[in-house]
């Protein structure tokens, strides 16, 4: 029997997975912005961007509006308990996107638009940490509704996980830089993500750690006999990962170390599943709890059986389109 619930939830963790692989690089673009050169390594960042930058947020959207349509609960208690990060995270996705357009069309004030442009990227990237921060720590629910305070989604363990996703996008970035340019941009963009790659590391194995004691259930999947023989192998490939990712900065390779960087996100996510499946809001709120009626479920999933796949060939059109090198001039 297909379960519509499970369906449902693998769209929009698809959506999540999808915005976070393209979105991240370009907002890490934003985040590396002010130590690139005044002149043509920022215009050359900016244009290996332009293209597609924009089109990248339409996968936020289809999580944000699969959210209440498939689970209105869940999207209920959600939003009210985490208000001030998702508003933020909107408010510097629109100071970024106005910056992106400005910093063109108002050539007198670009010193400003770089700035905002930078701000922007830092502050809505930072707001998606916390959020995921917040959820994981937990959300009070009493009944059907959020009954916890103003400032319950602000904790050590949220703020280290804003921390951590700047890192992280900062390191996508600056992979995307080695891939698409040359010259000094490129080496800044080498030097950048070794850093960039062990500041990731220490910071992924600190949340890891504390993200172990926030719920028991966390702690039971994790390290209990005999899951824990299947969950080991989370850690092991990431530090596999690492160790190619790492080498492959040594070699000078080009593409690989932002396949290796998405490999990393890729068993973050994992282990995020792991900890929380199959929970929407973890420990507190399932999907089946949380679901839209059935009759809902298979009407959405009529009009998204239709526009996902072409959401994926205009994207994937767009980044075959504008393939290879850029230039400051905005030449691939």
């Amino acid at each position: 029997m297909i379960d519509l619930t499970v369906i449902w939830a693998g769209i929009i963790g698809f959506a999540i997975v999808a915005y976070v692989v393209m979105d991240g690089f370009d907002l890490g673009i934003g985040i590396l912005f002010p130590g690139l050169k005044v002149g043509q390594e920022r215009d050359t960042a900016m244009n290996s961007i332009a293209p597609v930058w924009d089109g990248n947020e339409t996968w936020l959207v289809l999580g944000g509006g699969g959210l209440l349509a498939a689970f209105p609960l869940a999207y209920a208690i959600i939003l009210p308990a985490l208000y001030a990060p998702l508003i933020a995270m909107l408010l510097g996705l629109v100071l970024r996107g106005v910056a992106f357009e400005f910093r063109w069309r108002d050539p007198g004030h670009r010193a400003a638009w770089d700035g905002a442009f930078t701000l922007g990227s830092l502050v809505a990237t930072f707001a998606q940490g916390v959020t995921l921060g917040a959820l994981l720590q937990g959300i009070t629910i009493e009944g059907r509704a959020y009954a916890g305070g103003w400032w319950e989604w602000l904790s050590l363990f949220s703020l280290l996980t804003g921390f951590g996703l700047v890192i992280g996008y900062a390191l996508l970035g600056a992979c995307w830089l080695i891939w698409k340019t040359e010259g000094s941009l490129q080496e800044y963009a080498y030097r950048r993500a070794w850093w960039l790659g062990i500041t990731l590391l220490i910071v992924i194995g600190v949340v890891s750690v504390a993200t172990l004691w926030l719920e028991a259930q966390y702690h039971t999947r994790w390290l209990r006999y005999p899951g824990i023989i299947a969950t080991a192998q989370v850690p092991l490939a990431t530090a596999i990962v690492s160790v190619l990712f790492f080498r492959s900065l040594q070699r000078r390779q080009e593409l690989a170390p932002f396949l290796y960087v998405l490999g990393l996100f890729g068993l973050c996510i994992v282990g995020l599943g792991v900890s929380i499946w199959p929970d929407v809001i973890p420990a507190r709120l399932t999907i089946w709890a949380a679901a839209a009626p059935e009759r809902s479920q298979m009407f959405m999933l009529v009009g998204a059986l239709i526009l996902v796949p072409i959401i994926l060939a205009y994207t994937a059109w767009a980044y075959w389109v504008f393939r290879g090198k850029v230039g400051a001039e905005g030449y691939h």
